[in-house]
């Protein structure tokens, strides 16, 4: 199909939920049938269907069908898929140039950006901005400018966290399957502690934080020596494991404990910054303020752009040299920032995310209360999951009952992705471009599926 026939994306976009083939459609199949010959099979796709263009809170595929979007590209489009600012400003860069390398000639953008991010994190005092191409090499970065500030080697992650794909990330992320299954060996000196989760806390929730807290203190000073540790990482609110919103005070804690032993503390906001939980970034509901920030996913509103933002100390530690690379901070990515955080700040969407999570709260409690096969909701602002169970009570995960779940909200016009540890989570993050209109009508639609899956589960 020519550029000239396909739909216009963006706000402008019909929005509607419309399903008028099986899912996915005659023409998705036949492109599924063309991406086995050209595609590694190790790519996968949660909805199989091709895109043709997207934008407010829906996605259209090639054959015609709408979906109500509750997946925001893995917290990507937050701000809503082709929002104005940002698809006028990348525009607009990419008729002045398309990349110089800011390691060869710098541009003003790529200062912006930083300028902004140094103006919004929740750190105290001076700090500084790198900019790189994706959430893992952010990650990666971190760990390089912990290390060389300290001095140390170790770092200290937690149980269920996700922190990327390449080598040193995968070595930081907890799952196995299907992240680092047959990819090994794995980086050294990673060493995993207990995360607070509580809903799965052997004692009960009431005592998750402290007891979690015991348990990082016992790996930092009795089995790693917490002067071989550069530093902690945790994702204030888990992604990829499963949304999981660690135990009140434990935040704080993990920062005290830190604190005390001259560890640095970074907060990993791949998911959930960029306004995603009603606040510019997570930690700043628990009060934390960590000495680096990792950011990417809605920083950019679609194209590849990630950050590391940290105390300035820390971040002029590193050598002439040490830091950048051939893409990071592409122009075009960087034009596309500014246009996120203009959508943020003239449409007031911080506010936005804490009305949609208090709409989808609302729902998903009800849900509950009428399906015990929803074993715990949880979740801040516009970053909300389900963990389902099976029937009997006793929070055995069910990743079957998810996944039956999910392919029914797909099957009528509804993208959610799955999520967890156990395959057993299913987790929304709509843009906050949505309506209350097409929100609600999405809730209905889960809360169908779920009920249709919960009587076939107990019959």
């Amino acid at each position: 199909m020519s550029g000239d026939s396909l739909p216009a994306g963006g706000p402008g976009l019909p929005q509607v939920r419309r399903v008028v083939s099986e899912i996915p459609g005659p023409r998705s199949r036949e492109l599924l049938a063309r991406q086995r010959g050209l595609v590694p099979a190790g790519v996968g796709a949660a909805l199989p269907v091709f895109v043709e263009a997207a934008g407010g809170g829906v996605i259209v595929d090639v054959d015609g069908n709408s979906f109500i979007d509750f997946g925001s590209g893995i917290a990507v489009t937050t701000v809503g898929n082709s929002a104005p600012a940002v698809a006028e400003r990348a525009a607009a860069q990419l008729r002045r140039f398309t990349h110089t390398c800011f390691l060869v000639n710098p541009y003003e953008s790529y200062l912006d950006v930083c300028e902004k991010l140094n103006e919004l994190v929740p750190i105290a005092g001076e700090k500084r901005t790198i900019l790189v191409n994706s959430g893992a090499e952010a990650v990666e970065n971190a760990v390089k400018i912990a290390r060389s500030a300290t001095g140390r080697p170790g770092i200290v992650v937690f149980d269920h966290g996700f922190h990327g794909r390449t080598l040193l990330t995968m070595s930081l992320t907890a799952k196995n399957t299907p992240y680092k299954q047959g990819f090994g060996p794995f980086a050294p000196e990673v060493h995993r502690a207990p995360m607070a989760y509580p809903y799965r806390w052997p004692t009960g929730p009431d005592r998750c934080a402290e007891e979690a807290a015991a348990a990082l203190v016992d790996l930092l000073d009795r089995q790693v020596g917490a002067e071989n540790v550069a530093a902690v990482l945790i994702e204030p609110i888990q992604g990829e494991g499963g949304f999981v919103v660690p135990a009140p005070g434990f935040l704080g804690r993990v920062a005290e404990i830190c604190r005390g032993r001259g560890i640095l503390l970074i907060v990993d906001e791949m998911q959930s910054g960029i306004a995603r939980t009603g606040r510019m970034f997570a930690c700043e509901h628990e009060g934390v303020q960590p000495d680096l920030i990792t950011t990417a996913k809605g920083l950019a509103g679609g194209l590849p752009l990630g950050a590391v933002t940290g105390r300035a100390e820390l971040m002029d530690a590193v050598p002439a040299g040490g830091l950048g690379g051939t893409f990071s901070g592409n122009p075009v990515a960087c034009a596309a920032a500014l246009g996120v955080f203009e959508e943020i700040e003239t449409r007031r969407l911080v506010d936005r995310a804490r009305e949609i999570g208090a709409i989808m709260l609302a729902s998903l409690g009800e849900l509950a209360r009428r399906h015990p096969v929803v074993g715990d909701v949880r979740g801040r602002g516009a970053m909300i999951a389900i963990e389902l169970v099976e029937p009997a009570g006793d929070r055995v995960p069910d990743p079957g009952l998810a996944a039956r779940v999910a392919r029914r909200c797909h099957e009528n016009g509804l993208l959610v992705l799955t999520a967890g540890s156990y395959g057993n989570v299913l987790r929304f993050l709509p843009p906050l471009s949505l309506s209350d209109a097409l929100l609600r009508e999405g809730l209905s639609v889960l809360a169908e599926a779920v009920g249709k899956e919960a009587d076939a589960a107990v019959a």
